[in-house]
């Protein structure tokens, strides 16, 4: 990763110290830490150092951020959250702090290699995809922003999984991204919190199971991790809580001689943060990712709790001094958690309680699918946590009432709003509590703030609608944009000055240089250089061989049938069959990316990677398509990869079923790097093309309103009679064309398509899709009004800043100010 920065607005880099002292620092660290001198040292060493000698110099803000936060005593924020994809920390550091020219210069007095150094560092494994990176981001505007703010979240010592290709299958494996000691984490254990259940963990054959009626407690310990923000005035922190049990080691049962089961509850109890998000296909995963969810709301409450009382002795001004964000439905157990510490700890009255938890929490909701929204077996809580469950009875019962009072005699409404799911198995509806217990909820995009109100919790709208409202995503341009393509940040400042990068509306100002035919070979010299690096990259790291001036074609995400990778596919298996049959004679050189995870259990996902890669291995092996047509699919996808993927791509792909994609949060990150968008109107696509115009995309497809209308008459067997390319790419799948040695292996994406009804439409939009690509390959063919159109999309990318999101959340949700340390 490139750690050049653009020019520090403040030049506080240079006033912090010398490259002299940070040599110095970095040898020291080398010697105490490592005992080697640093000719000896290995690579890994090496970034330990460098790690801990950025650490060493921020690290007295840090303590003194932390101080002064405590002597203002103003309202904070807590952002609690199951992810935080914060990917690599010591380039972002680096450049948050401005010190890059004096690393480089440090480095290079060492005759080190700053690349290599940066690649040791894995990529933490706390999240999964879009919500974690979105976390992430928040905090980087929060510090940047001077907001006395706190994340919380889980240390999980594996993370989701690490993703390779077998055969065009994934296979999944361990990533145990801390098995080398993490110098970012501070462990604080003096502040560790208990957290007590009504059950206790076994291992059998082993499984992790409950067993009721046994109380246990678990043990919370913290380890902090600084966020900067930019220029170092702020550094806040993102604590994570390790699971430990409260006596890992059974003497008494060592004694007599059962040597496993002295240390069975010490496993036990690590196995609660041992892994990012457990495999919910089985009932061990389930109630593994519970106990989660109430671990990490029961150590932050206690936390934070902690916090308020340490300066306050009235719980009424609770919600004055905190605000808790709910980042989606994960943490909604806070809701009867805060509830059961007002009422059985600070011993409050039921109403007072319920109005201090209902103006401290606010929630934000990231899903429209039914089956996406959290439900959780009461047995759960039975067994668990039947304290919480009595509270979630009473809310429920009191909530219900009010409903029949507005609502006399509308008993199908109050089936719908309850907090209880009744079936085969009763459950706890962890939206609706989310809901019922704030006193925000949000949307994340326009057209999904609006879709929440009028279909997804339509009920819920109708009886709070002053609590729902929208916050339109949005990511920082500090890493996605100044850190990730130094190239084109430096041509953006070199036009408009640096300001864009702490105030990113600024970025308007380069739309005069649309037109300006020396930025247009400026803008496009930065292109071809990020897609030279990122080719040359890919063949050191993989051996892949990709063409630079070929258009780079790109959709990276989680792998989804909503997200309709499959839709991507069927397009390039149509522009292949168009160069088979000879009816594409002047097709542009293209390079077609794929990228991102399937979950473990989620069959027909890893069958779509299978069949992606397939298709790049037939396509690769047909001299037709050479130097024309490739297809790779990138494993591993990741932060990192985002940050080197990004800059190069000409081409950015957001063809989710309109209706189903909350936001999105990668079509932000192309945008801003200088990628058209070819796309449905769906999620935040539909404002970043009113924001940019929509003559600069490429959009598509059915709306939100025509996929609804559909429901009920859709048949897909119409565009396979009645479309002879879409009947002739499906024909030539079912042939085993993509599949000579494993016959029939993908009937079951046919089936998905044609015989199950093709929930998702994707023959529906093939053809508009088609024609959308038509008209992009046109206009890559002018360089010039190619250049334009991209220009206009990094010059109307302002609203998708971060900073501009954490704006809005704190004025119109959290009620706090910024407390700039002096």
């Amino acid at each position: 990763m490139n750690i050049q920065t653009t020019a520090a607005p403040s030049g506080q880099g240079d006033q912090v110290l010398g490259a002299d002292r940070l040599n110095e620092l970095f040898v020291q660290h080398l010697m105490s830490d490592a005992v080697v001198e640093p000719a000896g040292a290995y690579e890994r060493q090496r970034f330990e150092a460098a790690a801990r000698s950025v650490r060493y110099l921020l690290s007295q803000r840090w303590i003194e951020t932390q101080r002064h936060y405590d002597r203002q005593n103003p309202k904070r924020v807590y952002y609690m959250s199951m992810e935080f994809l914060i990917g690599r920390s010591l380039s972002n550091n680096i450049a948050n702090l401005m010190l890059h020219p004096l690393v480089e210069r440090a480095l290079r007095d060492q005759g080190l290699d700053v690349m290599a150094m940066v690649d040791q560092e894995p990529d933490a494994g706390l999240g999964n995809g879009g919500l974690g990176r979105l976390a992430a981001c928040f905090l980087d505007s929060m510090a940047t922003m001077q907001l006395p703010a706190m994340g919380y979240g889980l240390r999980y010592e594996y993370g989701m999984f690490s993703q390779s290709i077998v055969d065009g299958w994934q296979r999944e494996r361990p990533d145990n991204w801390l098995r080398r000691q993490d110098p970012w984490e501070i462990s604080r254990r003096s502040e560790a919190v208990e957290v007590k259940l009504a059950g206790s963990f076994e291992m059998h054959n082993e499984s992790l199971q409950v067993v009721p009626n046994r109380p246990s407690v678990l043990v919370g310990v913290p380890y902090d991790r600084p966020i900067v923000g930019f220029g170092g005035r702020t550094i806040n922190s993102l604590r994570l809580w390790n699971a430990a049990a409260h006596d890992t080691f059974d003497f008494q049962e060592f004694s007599t001689g059962d040597f496993v089961g002295a240390l069975v509850g010490g496993i036990s109890a690590q196995t609660v943060t041992r892994v990012l998000y457990p495999d919910d296909s089985t009932e061990m995963g389930q109630g593994l990712r519970f106990v989660q969810e109430y671990f990490l709301v029961a150590c932050s409450l206690a936390d934070l709790v902690r916090r308020f009382r340490s300066a306050n002795d009235d719980w009424s001004t609770f919600p004055e001094k905190v605000a808790i964000q709910l980042n989606d439905t994960h943490p909604t157990l806070a809701v009867p958690e805060l509830m059961r510490i007002l009422l059985d700890e600070a011993h409050l009255g039921w109403d007072e309680a319920w109005d201090i938890t209902r103006r401290t929490l606010a929630y934000t909701n990231h899903t429209l699918l039914p089956e996406a929204l959290e439900k959780w077996p009461l047995h759960y809580f039975r067994n668990l946590l039947p304290r919480q469950l009595e509270i979630i009875y009473e809310i429920n019962q009191r909530f219900l009432s009010e409903v029949r009072r507005v609502y006399p005699g509308d008993e199908a409404r109050i089936e719908r709003v309850s907090l209880i799911e009744e079936g085969a198995e009763d459950k706890v509806r962890m939206a609706n509590l989310a809901i019922v217990g704030s006193h925000s909820t949000n949307g994340v995009a326009a057209i999904h703030s609006r879709l929440l109100r009028s279909a997804t919790v339509k009920d819920l709208a109708e009886i709070f609608p002053e609590r729902f409202n929208n916050k339109t995503n949005g990511v920082t341009p500090r890493r996605w944009l100044m850190l990730a393509n130094p190239g084109l940040a430096q041509a953006i400042t070199t036009v408009i000055g640096d300001g864009w990068v702490t105030d990113f509306g600024q970025v308007a100002r380069l739309k005069p240089s649309a037109d300006d035919r020396g930025f247009h070979q400026t803008f496009l010299a930065t292109k071809r250089e990020a897609k030279v690096d990122f080719s040359n990259w890919l063949k050191a790291a993989s051996g892949e061989v990709v063409d630079p001036d070929s258009i780079f074609d790109c959709q990276v995400k989680r792998i989804h049938e909503y997200k309709r990778q499959m839709l991507n596919a069927l397009r390039v298996v149509i522009l292949y069959n168009r160069l088979r049959t000879g009816s594409a004679t002047d097709m542009a050189p293209r390079t077609f990316f794929f990228a991102g995870k399937a979950a473990p259990a989620y069959r027909l996902a890893k069958l779509i990677i299978k069949f992606i890669n397939n298709l790049a291995g037939t396509i690769d092996g047909d001299p037709v398509a050479r130097g024309r047509l490739k297809v790779v699919f990138l494993p591993e996808y990741s932060v990192s990869l985002a940050e080197r993927l990004i800059p190069a791509s000409d081409v950015s792909n957001q063809i989710s079923t309109a209706g189903y994609e909350a936001s999105g949060t990668s079509n932000m990150k192309f945008m801003m790097n200088g990628a058209l968008t070819i796309g449905t109107r769906d999620g935040a696509t539909i404002e970043m093309a009113e924001e940019a115009g929509e003559e600069n995309f490429f959009l598509f497809g059915l709306t939100a309103q025509q996929v609804s209308d559909t429901a009920g008459w859709y048949d897909p067997y119409w565009h396979y009679h009645n479309d002879p390319e879409t009947r002739a790419a499906l024909d030539l799948i079912a042939s085993d064309y993509f599949s000579q040695n494993e016959r029939g292996v993908f009937a079951p994406l046919l089936d998905r398509l044609l015989k199950n009804g093709d929930r998702y439409l994707h023959l529906a939009d093939l053809g508009s899709y088609l024609e959308a690509d038509r008209a992009l390959c046109e206009l890559y063919a002018d360089r010039d009004a190619w250049a334009r159109k991209a220009i206009l999309n990094v010059a109307g990318s302002g609203k998708f800043s971060s900073d501009r999101t954490i704006a809005q959340y704190a004025t119109e949700i959290w009620g706090v100010t910024p407390c700039p340390a002096p």
